[in-house]
């Protein structure tokens, strides 16, 4: 498959109904759904070497479609950061 042909079928994940900002919940972190966890944890999960399938086990709460989300989150915070810091640059 070429890049052209990925980009094309490939979904851009709308996390916004799934993470939450509470400023009372968790410092104000982005979390799931409301609940307290957060983005940052399930993150650190995935980064620590645990499976989706193994987040999903120990957190009945959870969906896979939550932890797309949190991935999501993170890239468009990522990219929202490097466009802030191109600006910043080149102004």
């Amino acid at each position: 498959m070429d890049t052209s042909e990925y980009f094309t079928n490939y979904h851009v994940m709308d996390y916004q109904d799934i993470i939450t900002i509470e400023p009372g919940k968790r410092s104000g972190k982005p979390c799931i759904r409301g609940m307290r966890i957060t983005v940052y944890d399930i993150l650190e999960y995935l980064a620590g070497g645990m499976t989706e399938a193994e987040i999903l086990e120990d957190f009945s709460e959870l969906t896979s479609e939550d932890i797309k989300a949190c991935l999501a989150f993170a890239a468009d915070r990522e990219k929202k950061l490097f466009v802030y810091r191109c600006e910043t640059a080149f102004g």
